[in-house]
């Protein structure tokens, strides 16, 4: 049985906030940038240890930062992608959040 009601039942203890549901994440992308500075392995065990990369995958990232300049390496809620980028820079490695189209 459905039950059905008017806009004078609302209850407004259910009610949704409609600026919740328009303000919806769209993901940030954690983005490392090449240097002159940094091996390959540095990048790689970088990748490995912070972003939980496999091997294979951390080599295809580094190579692309190395030859696109910058690689978004991976995606994901802003807070966590910042916490990624703080301790990849404390390695000194460039790396920046951006938020995603």
């Amino acid at each position: 049985m459905s039950k059905f009601f008017n806009s004078t039942q609302v209850d407004t203890d259910s009610e949704i906030d409609i600026a919740e549901l328009t303000n919806v994440d769209k993901g940030c992308a954690l983005i490392v940038w090449n240097d002159e500075v940094n091996s390959f392995d540095n990048v790689i065990d970088a990748l490995i240890d912070i972003c939980g990369h496999d091997t294979t995958q951390a080599e295809q990232c580094a190579l692309l930062i190395h030859t696109k300049g910058k690689y978004p390496v991976k995606k994901g809620s802003f807070d966590t992608m910042k916490r990624q980028c703080d301790a990849i820079t404390e390695r000194n490695i460039g790396a920046t959040v951006e938020e995603l189209a």
